[in-house]
């Protein structure tokens, strides 16, 4: 919808007709709140939608709601799609097609049961059938989370908040896998804190079912009650349909796309055909190489940078670098750039340095501990990647150091950055200032 609204702009009406498809019952919401609302921090599900179909209606844009696209023509130019409420098949021909399909959640073959309770989270109708069994007689009361990344953790605190016995499985040493293991034991001391029983390198072999639902999760150490299973297993690029008409997709399995949002395959650009979201690859600045990070800041952008240039304008999609935060209760969880994983995989030789400090001046009421995290290269010093974990007012300070990152500022160009002071704020050095300077010490003593 970010690419309709963007060629709305540049084109009216009698220029360009405009037509959605959308299978589900909403467009334009932050699926970044589900967790939250789940977990009653948000109230009222209708304060994750932007716009309703009536306001792109007023704007000129025609959207078909409950109707599932399923096939592409690409030498016919039309797509076919099948109407989810009434039945029956509608065809819609085009002169340019923007595939925006998105993300879907990884589902392995054990959790599909013939019966109820297992979820993922991916679209508000997710969210709006997870709140319905919750609220189902007799109450749900365990839940098993499996999967510990960002919507796995958000996800088990909500439980925890909704009066849940909750379960937090992850097959790899940690959750939170996309920080550093140093970082991530942070991030495991405050998920047990929240009386939630993290069980890490683990592996689900299977889900038990009992009068139509799920009631059981299997593994080698044995099986565990639940009465609701929630994956957050990771999504991967919605892209079956384009693969079915010919599309070709990258080696992430996202559809590669140059610049401008065009989709490009082995012999070159598809003619009229765009792509964006998280249903695409991309390329990471600091790494070179693919990737498919799936956020809805990166989703944005490159629909807005679609509808542009479909509009007649022209604008460019630079590429990512990974930034990301999310919090477990009130412990925040930022990243950028490449952890050190990602480094070596990439080829560079690096240095880090960890440094703990306060987000406000020592004295100052409210104070609170933080442990940032920077990865720089060893012989120039170039920013790689940097990371926080700690409580409030942490955690946005990723920001300026994916800035750092962005522009490929050394560690010690950033011990001179004009950072502002107050006490309220910042300690007269910025916890940012103080691992610039401990990062550059480390590259000295490396050369």
């Amino acid at each position: 919808m970010s690419a309709a609204s963007q060629a709305r702009k540049r084109r009216g009406p009698d220029d360009l007709e405009i037509v959605a498809f959308e299978r589900g019952h909403f467009t334009s919401y932050s699926a970044c709140g589900i967790p939250y609302w789940i977990g009653g921090a948000v109230a009222d599900r209708d304060a994750l939608i932007a716009r309703e179909p009536a306001a792109f209606a007023k704007a000129g844009i025609t959207v078909r709601m409950r109707h599932e696209v399923v096939a592409i023509d690409l030498d016919r130019r039309e797509v076919i799609a099948h109407d989810l409420e009434d039945g029956g098949e509608r065809r819609e021909g085009f002169d340019e097609l923007v595939y925006a399909a998105g993300a879907v959640p990884v589902t392995p073959d054990w959790a599909r049961i013939d019966g109820g309770g297992v979820f993922g989270v991916q679209t508000l109708d997710d969210g709006a059938a997870i709140q319905a069994w919750l609220d189902r007689d007799p109450r749900p009361r365990r839940a098993v989370v499996i999967g510990g990344g960002y919507v796995g953790v958000e996800m088990a605190e909500a439980m925890i908040r909704r009066g849940l016995e909750v379960t937090l499985l992850e097959k790899s040493g940690q959750p939170m896998s996309t920080i550093d293991p140093d970082m991530g034991e942070k991030v495991r001391e405050a998920i047990c804190g929240l009386g939630i029983e993290v069980r890490t390198g683990t592996r689900v072999q299977g889900l038990e079912t009992a009068h139509g639902r799920v009631s059981a999760v299997v593994t080698p150490e044995g099986s565990l009650p639940a009465d609701i299973v929630v994956l957050g297993l990771g999504v991967r690029p919605h892209t079956t349909l384009a693969e079915e008409s010919g599309i070709p997709v990258g080696v992430t399995g996202g559809l590669r796309t140059d610049l401008r949002m065009r989709v490009v395959g082995p012999e070159g650009r598809v003619d009229g055909l765009w792509a964006a979201g998280d249903c695409v690859q991309t390329v990471h600045r600091i790494s070179g190489q693919p990737v498919h990070v799936p956020l809805g800041t990166h989703a944005n952008k490159q629909g807005r940078v679609a509808g542009i240039n479909l509009g007649g304008g022209y604008a460019t999609f630079p590429g990512v670098i990974g930034t990301a935060v999310t919090k477990v209760c009130d412990l925040e969880v930022a990243r950028t750039g490449l952890t050190e994983r990602e480094a070596a995989a990439a080829g560079f030789a690096f240095v880090t340095a960890s440094v703990e400090s306060t987000s406000r001046a020592g004295y100052y009421p409210g104070a609170s501990r933080m442990l940032i995290k920077l990865i720089a290269e060893r012989r120039t010093g170039m920013l790689l990647g940097a990371q926080i974990v700690g409580r409030a007012e942490a955690a946005k300070r990723i920001d300026s150091l994916a800035i750092a990152v962005w522009n490929r500022m050394t560690v010690e160009e950033m011990t001179g950055l004009d950072l502002s002071y107050a006490p309220p704020f910042s300690p007269v050095w910025d916890p940012v200032l103080i691992a610039a300077r401990k990062a550059t010490d480390e590259v000295h003593a490396s050369r």
